[in-house]
């Protein structure tokens, strides 16, 4: 008996078998590939979210914190201004006397000039102060990158502190050339001393914009600073953290000057119950401390996403939630508060 020695291939049937069941696993695997795409892509979102609004956060918070710090000097012996000064000013003297207004706000404000692509029905709010270091010192940048400069004295002789007027115990220049403040070292001769520290005067406007870049569509928080390049003032704005969408603000103001607040409140105008044109200048003078409330939100849409979630975000001037949405779009978002003392503020007042 001879045994078929002939090779026999797959039939028809068995190849289009395979090839289905080839199918089949092949679809299996892009499903479970694109799953861990958008996976990983949803933790990326997210990550990113919480980064640009815990930065933001973060930078926000110790800004405020140095409110009010001019070194030696003590703003709070100045008379306060008739009307708060315009926080885009290139003017020295509006420099000058806003060192009398640590911090400064506006509730869902359009008016303030110097900020491009303000986001409507988000506020703004200013920080006054000078640099922690000193200009030259190992840890601070050198004169040459620019200003304003502010020097405080610490000579007690009577053209110094010794002087009835606070005018004469510090000064404010475009350039770092010109001061003539003194340390403790001097004498009773004026003029006498080494000459005091230069630091910088800094002055923050921190606000929401409708892009990062124009047209982009990300908002974003920025910062206007009041700088001099060559004795020459202008406002300079930089982008701070992409994603931030709202900002709110309540101000804690101090009604009997023990360095607590007694009232919160983003109306300053009407919280103490004075009616007269310089009440939200004192209000402004007596802030101690502030609530913020930051929105963030993702970069980039997420498929399947709709956000129809409501995000409170602090009171508004009526006492009432200040909420924000739903938008019904496509973004996540989370909601950054934080309660934030204003120590060289309170500390004064305590």
């Amino acid at each position: 008996m001879h045994r078929d020695r002939r090779q026999h291939g797959f039939t028809l049937v068995e190849l289009m078998v395979s090839i289905a069941i080839g199918l089949m696993l092949l679809a299996g695997l892009t499903s479970l590939f694109f799953s861990n795409s958008n996976a990983q892509s949803e933790v990326e979102r997210a990550n990113r979210q919480v980064e640009n609004g815990r930065y933001a956060m973060q930078l926000m918070t110790g800004d405020l914190r140095n409110a009010g710090f001019f070194a030696e000097f003590d703003p709070a012996q100045l008379a306060l201004p008739a009307a708060a000064p315009d926080p885009c000013s290139t003017n020295l003297a509006d420099l000058r006397s806003g060192i009398a207004l640590p911090v400064q706000g506006y509730d869902n404000s359009t008016t303030i000039t110097c900020l491009p692509d303000l986001k409507a029905n988000t506020d703004i709010v200013v920080v006054r102060h000078t640099d922690t270091c000193v200009v030259g010192a190992a840890d601070c940048d050198a004169a040459s990158a620019g200003g304003p400069f502010f020097q405080a004295s610490t000579c007690n002789n009577d053209a110094e502190l010794g002087s009835s007027d606070p005018l004469n115990q510090f000064q404010v220049a475009a350039i770092d050339s010109g001061f003539t403040l003194h340390k403790k070292d001097c004498n009773s001769t004026p003029g006498s001393g080494t000459p005091a520290d230069l630091r910088r005067l800094l002055t923050h406007i921190y606000f929401i914009a409708n892009n990062s870049m124009a047209g982009d569509g990300i908002p974003t928080l920025k910062r206007a600073e009041v700088v001099s390049n060559g004795g020459v003032l202008s406002v300079q704005v930089v982008p701070l953290s992409e994603g931030i969408e709202n900002m709110q603000i309540e101000y804690g103001i101090d009604s009997n000057a023990d360095g607590v607040a007694d009232i919160y409140t983003s109306d300053t105008d009407s919280a103490a119950n004075c009616h007269k044109a310089d009440c939200a200048v004192t209000n402004w003078s007596n802030v101690v401390s502030l609530k913020l409330y930051l929105l963030a939100r993702t970069l980039t849409p997420s498929v399947g996403q709709i956000d129809a979630k409501s995000y409170t975000l602090g009171l508004d001037s009526k006492g009432k939630p200040n909420v924000y949405g739903p938008t019904n779009d496509k973004f996540k978002r989370h909601v950054f508060t934080s309660l934030i003392g204003l120590p060289n503020v309170a500390g004064r007042k305590s």
